[in-house]
């Protein structure tokens, strides 16, 4: 049953209305709060076939002013990159006990990034790891030599995104007590980002709809036409 908090947020959002990105963003930061600072997510449906290879959406970038939340990072390494994800501020380092921790239910982390020669032994976590969207991947940055730099992007506000099945895409764009400029900016980041990723294969519109919400309150519909041309500004 929705609470009257939520109740009233929803009544103040024009159902069928498609809003400019600046209106969506003032709206969702005037409807009555919540007692935590809530996150702000950005979803898409995309014109694409996930069942296709060539249209699965997959990607990362960093957001300009991050996402809000101190992201734990797990760095599967051993000598001198380990000590490089140490110095560089890495949460949990190590490679065997942390593959038992794991595969034992322990899963206090929010990115989880290898080097490449340990893959063989990362791969055996695919299905703990895999289902929860942790599994280390090149395509994202978290499959990498350069650890320093991984560790860098992920404690710095680097968001990734992939596709499911409905061909949607659910991408974290910050908190809602971040300023009007700040969330406009990561907003327009990820779109940016995403109209990069068009498949060139797809024929047809490729971002069909965007919505945007916060943790506990109703979605608000994008004008997608007014956010892909600002995303190109």
């Amino acid at each position: 049953m929705a609470s009257k908090r939520f109740k009233q947020a929803k009544e103040m959002i024009e159902k069928e209305k498609k809003y400019d990105l600046e209106e969506a963003i003032k709206l969702l930061q005037s409807i009555p709060k919540s007692k935590f600072d809530e996150t702000i997510e950005i979803h898409m449906n995309l014109g694409v076939d996930p069942r296709k290879a060539e249209q699965q959406i997959r990607n990362s970038l960093v957001l300009p002013h991050g996402t809000g939340k101190t992201q734990r990072v797990i760095v599967f390494a051993e000598g001198e990159k380990a000590d490089e994800a140490k110095a560089a501020g890495a949460d949990y380092v190590g490679v065997d006990e942390y593959i038992e921790k794991i595969n034992s239910g322990w899963m206090d982390f929010d990115v989880a990034i290898t080097t490449p020669n340990l893959m063989g032994k990362i791969g055996r976590l695919g299905k703990v790891l895999g289902p929860r969207g942790l599994m280390p991947n090149p395509k994202v940055g978290t499959v990498t030599m350069d650890i320093k730099q991984a560790v860098s992007d992920s404690k710095g506000g680097k968001v990734t995104y992939r596709v499911d099945k409905f061909s949607n895409l659910h991408i974290i764009a910050g908190k809602i007590s971040f300023s009007m400029e700040k969330l406009k900016e990561n907003i327009l980041a990820i779109i940016t980002a995403v109209l990069r990723d068009r498949p060139i294969s797809l024929k047809g519109i490729f971002i069909k709809s965007v919505t945007l919400t916060s943790t506990m309150g109703p979605g608000i519909k994008l004008d997608v036409g007014l956010a892909t041309i600002e995303s190109k500004k």
